[in-house]
């Protein structure tokens, strides 16, 4: 049987039923969101991927708390029902489409309850197509959305509700990524290379959104910066095709330390306020990658004491730096300074495959 409940939805894209997407087996659906409070305290995020080739689905919640990222990861078999977003002690729920979506976690000893509503529609970032030689490794489109949060997050029985003024990030991406178990004949390089930042910034009354996917030279293969008032639709957004990051990288790391951004006339400046590891929401992990096949259901909670942990370890490459922004006339904001950076990348001298600058 393949029909499942997406069926009954007007939302068919070929004539086959909803649980086959296409045919290529590392096509993937995901959900993803990050918040903090107004005082840089507080940071989540949450990753949910649907992987219909792979029968499978993961989820993945995380909170900072006193330098420990506490971490929960889940895995199940899909079922080919595209349409249940739940895994295991994760679920969300959609309340109003591209507007308002709720977040329950409830499992290891981690817990939240919360709730996200965009400040703006979300921006539709140009789709990413990336080849080696032959191979299409990437295509894919994503939707991002700054927005505000309400609820609480538990952590083995103490429970903190996000302050006045929490906001984030969430993005929806869909398409074709490198997800499940490495092809072996993958190709390409001796020793990969992939180069990417990503700064969604919520500033007093607008969004920040930047990204940025290089060549080993720096050249861009995908890279754009858009600013969206409060409120507003498509046809407020400012688009610029040609921003600039300026990126400093702490001693020693791979990781950004400082960022000067950019945007047509205006110059914003990045400054770190906390570290989150994005393994811990699945990306680069070696055990909790997207897509791998953990059986029917699989739980499990992780702690990432983050003082203590090695930046030059490929798993650890992947982070995400709460920042503190500062813009035009002193406008002040809140965002995050995402990287990877695996291989080479001439214009912050980085060679090898994680060696540092």
């Amino acid at each position: 049987m393949v029909l499942s409940r997406g069926d009954d939805y007007p939302l068919h894209q070929t004539p086959e039923p909803v649980a086959y997407s296409g045919t290529d087996r590392n096509f993937y659906d995901r959900y993803f969101f990050n918040g903090y409070n107004a005082d840089g305290s507080g940071f989540f995020a949450l990753a949910f991927g649907v992987y219909p080739h792979l029968d499978v689905a993961d989820a993945h919640f995380c909170a900072v708390r006193g330098g420990v990222q506490h971490c929960l990861h889940a895995s199940r078999k899909l079922g080919m029902e595209r349409m249940d977003l739940s895994c295991g002690p994760v679920r969300i729920e959609i309340v109003e489409p591209l507007q308002r979506l709720r977040l329950i976690v409830e499992g290891e000893g981690i817990a939240a309850d919360i709730t996200f509503t965009g400040r703006a529609f979300p921006i539709e970032e140009p789709r990413f197509v990336w080849r080696i030689g032959p191979r299409t490794v990437m295509d894919y489109t994503r939707l991002t959305q700054n927005g505000h949060y309400e609820g609480w997050i538990e952590v083995d029985g103490v429970r903190e509700v996000l302050g006045q003024g929490a906001s984030g990030t969430r993005d929806r991406s869909w398409g074709v990524r490198p997800v499940g178990a490495a092809d072996p004949q993958a190709g390409g390089r001796t020793v990969p290379q992939f180069f990417w930042q990503w700064t969604p910034v919520n500033l007093p009354r607008r969004s920040l959104f930047f990204h940025l996917n290089a060549h080993a030279d720096g050249t861009p293969w995908n890279t754009r910066a858009v600013i969206a008032p409060d409120g507003n639709g498509a046809e407020s957004f400012t688009e610029s095709h040609g921003p600039v990051m300026e990126t400093r990288l702490a001693p020693g790391t791979r990781w950004p330390d400082a960022g000067a951004l950019q945007v047509g006339d205006e110059r914003f400046t990045f400054a770190p306020v906390q570290r989150f590891q994005m393994r811990g929401l699945g990306y680069t992990s070696p055990k909790w990658g997207h897509g791998l096949n953990h059986g029917v259901l699989e739980v499990e909670r992780e702690d990432i004491d983050l003082a203590s942990i090695d930046p030059a370890r490929p798993d650890n490459l992947h982070v995400q730096m709460l920042c503190r922004v500062t813009g035009a006339n002193g406008e002040q904001g809140l965002g995050v300074f995402e990287q990877l950076a695996i291989g080479d990348y001439a214009p912050l001298g980085l060679s090898g495959l994680a060696d540092p600058a």
